[in-house]
């Protein structure tokens, strides 16, 4: 099988995306301090920090295999919806701390249309 320029355009930005959010996860469930920290400042409870932390891990592996990545996808906005809600209650700054759930969540769907022929051909006119 012959990859496409579109699937490769999708494999990097997956892939950086993926790494993004297995960095934050795994610091998450690590116990990182900057993540313990940042976290409770947003009025979170310490003990919800490592949860979210799994909850993040699964739905990016769920991502990254080919048959469950639009199911991760999905899990991955829902989270990512979480986070902005979060923010907007805090009146975090706007373009760096609010809006940067939405630019995860693009680069989220834009990797997977990319790489998969199969979402772009549901989603062609």
């Amino acid at each position: 099988m012959q990859t496409s320029g579109w699937q490769w355009t999708g494999y990097v930005v997956s892939g950086v995306t993926i790494l993004f959010l297995l960095m934050d996860s795994l610091m998450k469930v690590a116990g990182a301090r900057v993540s313990i920290d940042t976290t409770v400042s947003l009025g979170y409870d310490a003990g919800a920090v490592r949860t979210l932390g799994w909850v993040l891990l699964a739905a990016t592996l769920l991502y990254i295999w080919p048959r469950t990545a639009v199911l991760g996808a999905i899990l991955i906005t829902a989270y990512l919806g979480g986070s902005i809600a979060t923010h907007v209650i805090h009146k975090s700054p706007l373009y760096s701390h609010t809006l940067f759930g939405v630019y995860v969540g693009v680069l989220t769907w834009g990797g997977l249309y990319c790489r998969s022929p199969a979402l772009r051909a549901l989603l062609s006119p």
